[in-house]
This record gives C-alpha cells, sequence and structure tokens, in this order.
C-alpha cells in the first residue's frame, strides 16, 4: 500500500511538473527553445535513490524556476510493479534510451544533452549537493552552452 501511494504521488508530482514524455519532441523543444535537455534515469517504485532524487532534488522550487528556463525534463523510468508499469511506447522509447544512454543500467543515472542528443555531462547516483548546488551547476553548464 505504502508503495502504491508513493508511485501516485510521484506520478502526480512528475506530470504537474514540467517532464517532457516524448524524448523526440523533448530534442524539439530543445532546438526551438535553445535549451539542453536533462534525461533522468530512475526506477519510480523500487530505486531509493532514484526516489529521493526526484523528492528532494527535482521538485525543488529552485530547481524548477532554474528548469523551466533553461532545460527540457525527461524521465526514463523503469518501475517494477506490475501495477505501475507504463504504456507500451513510453516502456519501448525508455529502453531505447537505456540502450544509447545508459547501458551500464545504473539508477539513478542522469545525462545534460544538448538538442541533437549529444552528451554533455553525465551524474551517477544521487548528486552529493543540495537541490541548490545541483541547480546552480546545470545552470553554470547551460550558460556555457548557449
Amino acid at each position: 500500500m505504502k508503495t502504491l501511494l508513493l508511485f501516485v504521488v510521484f506520478t502526480l508530482g512528475l506530470s504537474a511538473s514540467p517532464w517532457e514524455a516524448n524524448f523526440e519532441n523533448a530534442k524539439k523543444i530543445a532546438k526551438e527553445k535553445n535549451q539542453l535537455i536533462l534525461l533522468n534515469f530512475s526506477g519510480s517504485d523500487w530505486c531509493i535513490p532514484c526516489i529521493r532524487m526526484h523528492k528532494e532534488i527535482f521538485t525543488d522550487a529552485g530547481f524548477l524556476k532554474m528548469a523551466e528556463q533553461n532545460l527540457v525534463l525527461v524521465n526514463a523510468d523503469f518501475p517494477r510493479n506490475k501495477k505501475n508499469q507504463l504504456p507500451v511506447e513510453i516502456k519501448k522509447q525508455n529502453e531505447a534510451l537505456a540502450d544509447q544512454y545508459n547501458p551500464g543500467g545504473r539508477f539513478p543515472y542522469t545525462v545534460l544533452l544538448n538538442a541533437e542528443g549529444k552528451v554533455v555531462k553525465t551524474w551517477e547516483g544521487l548528486p552529493d549537493e543540495t537541490p541548490t548546488q545541483f541547480a546552480a551547476t546545470l545552470k553554470q553548464i547551460c550558460d556555457a552552452n548557449h
């Protein structure tokens, strides 16, 4: 029951935030707005550091404000519970993204990409920074890539 509640809260949090579900659309938006793409690989119903990252960093007001102006956010989620499975097309997209950007299957794993999908920077695991520091690091990289 706790897992279901956590997943519902997590899913509602993602849908209420600026996360783009379609990677091709994210690349198009990034190109139009001259922004970078932050691609996060997570296991929303089993990976504790992933859950913490979304709860502590990706819902932080400062992070969200910075992201709105500089990033297109994409979450490649890999839930394990049957009841939390994603639509087939999203599941296939996430698997293709993992093959390309996360072949080691690390979670959480965050990749900063340009609009063409070229890797700018990666983070393995939960960043060892506060949400404010992480947002500032990302902002600095975004500014350097414009």
